[in-house]
């Protein structure tokens, strides 16, 4: 009976399309995962330029550049976040496996990390302030958190826990073939739009990047308690587990977040960004 209450998973190839190369029979696939990290830089970078036209912190060579440092930022740092945070002795045992980002393994902290480095360089070298261009940073950020989580949908990926409430889906990829939360999707809606939604509420009705700190406070509280929330319905990486039984990585790295953020914000100070 419960089968038949379930949703349906919906059957997407994880592939959009194959570049084929001449004369050979090799292809070069496309993938959702990239198209979304893709999207989400690009839709970013353009919301970020809309932002600048409003509220001028960049010169239009600076807002070229950032695309890059955000890019590097959030390739390496994820990549050296999930070797480092999730399975540091087999990485440190194979160092050389770092680099193959094509089997899979990103973390969305170690991404956090690799942005915030990135950010550092860029303020340094044009000399703007770090938590200006934060703050516009916090803003556009979600757009590729909901992009991200999307694409964990469609490649059948960290899905959520066993579970018999209705809207559960039987993920392919997940050998029990247990209904389970689709924890990608609550993701997206707490870590993409949520967020979004009130920081865009912030700059447009409250002036928010008039005030600095505030908005990079607001981005790592409600990401920080987002993730905090959905880790209960999230299965946890089977190499990890339970820390103490019941807490997971997830939780661990996005505390830290939330007590950042209160700080922030108990230190944002009026300064018209220019």
């Amino acid at each position: 009976m419960l089968s038949s209450l379930l949703l349906k998973y919906p059957q997407i190839d994880p592939v959009f399309f194959s570049i084929p190369i001449p004369f050979s029979d090799i292809a070069i696939d496309i993938r959702w995962y990239s198209l979304a990290y893709i999207a989400g830089l690009v839709l970013g970078w353009l919301y970020l330029g809309r932002l600048n036209k409003k509220h001028p912190l960049l010169s239009k060579v600076q807002l070229d550049s950032i695309l890059t440092y955000c890019l590097l930022g959030v390739v390496l740092g994820g990549r050296l976040g999930f070797c480092l945070f999730y399975q540091p002795s087999y990485y440190l045992s194979n160092p050389q496996e770092i680099l193959y980002i094509w089997q899979g393994g990103m973390s969305f902290h170690g991404g956090f990390l690799g942005v915030i480095a990135g950010l550092y360089l860029f303020a340094r070298k044009y000399n703007i302030s770090f938590f200006a261009i934060g703050d516009r940073l916090a803003v556009v950020s979600p757009i590729g958190l909901f992009f991200g989580r999307i694409a964990n949908f469609i490649n059948g990926e960290l899905y959520g826990r066993a579970t018999d409430v209705s809207w559960a889906f039987v993920f392919p990829n997940d050998l029990t073939q247990l209904p389970r939360h689709p924890s990608q999707l609550y993701e997206a809606g707490l870590e993409g739009l949520a967020i979004l939604a009130v920081t865009y509420v912030l700059v447009t009705r409250f002036n928010a990047l008039n005030k600095t700190k505030l908005l990079s406070g607001v981005f790592l509280i409600m990401y920080g308690l987002s993730r905090i929330i959905v880790e209960c319905f999230r299965e946890p990486d089977a190499f990890l587990g339970y820390f103490a039984g019941f807490i997971t990585m997830g939780q661990i790295l996005s505390l830290p977040m939330v007590l950042l953020g209160i700080y922030l914000i108990a230190n944002a100070k009026h300064n018209k960004q220019t």
